[in-house]
């Protein structure tokens, strides 16, 4: 990735990562916003400096501070969290590009629907225990069979913000 960013393992620092979701319903007068509690991740940076890794959420977790919504987004309309416990982004590469741009490749899968998806995020922060790395990118819900759009009210793209913290655990 970047010769700032030491070579070896990574954990996610839950404490220190947030993933928000954001999307505009009520045929686009009112955006629902939530985040995930529940998230884990870790990462590898190579000798060569390529990097590869796992975010993991648990949809269960999902928190828009409205219980019936909440309830009915984890429900099988939406994450179908009963029977697909997790959402996972395999990170295939990350390459850092001009100062602090990231260009991110990988593969999301929610609900057990993998599509391959490429992201730029942004390196807030590295040395050598820590890396910090914040991203802001869309995702189609109809892509992953979240097509439940009671009366047209919610079209278009679901806006996800992650701050994503890392701490190394060891070298390589």
């Amino acid at each position: 990735m970047t010769v700032a960013v030491e070579t070896g393992l990574w954990q996610l620092d839950r404490t220190a990562t947030t993933i928000a979701v954001s999307h505009k319903t009520m045929w686009g007068m009112v955006t629902v916003k939530g985040s995930f509690a529940v998230v884990d991740g870790q990462g590898e940076v190579r000798p060569d400096g390529s990097a590869t890794g796992t975010v993991t959420l648990d949809p269960a977790s999902l928190d828009t501070k409205h219980a019936k919504r909440d309830k009915h987004l984890h429900g099988a309309d939406f994450f179908d969290a009963e029977n697909h416990p997790e959402i996972t982004f395999a990170v295939r590469g990350a390459e850092l590009r001009d100062g602090d741009t990231v260009h991110v490749t990988g593969q999301l899968t929610v609900r057990g629907i993998s599509r391959p998806t490429t992201l730029t995020a942004r390196l807030a922060r590295a040395n050598a225990d820590a890396v910090s790395l914040e991203a802001e990118f869309t995702v189609d819900r109809d892509q992953f069979g979240m097509g439940w759009n009671q009366m047209g009210m919610m079209k278009g793209l679901t806006t996800v913000r992650a701050t994503l913290c890392f701490v190394r655990t060891k070298t390589a």
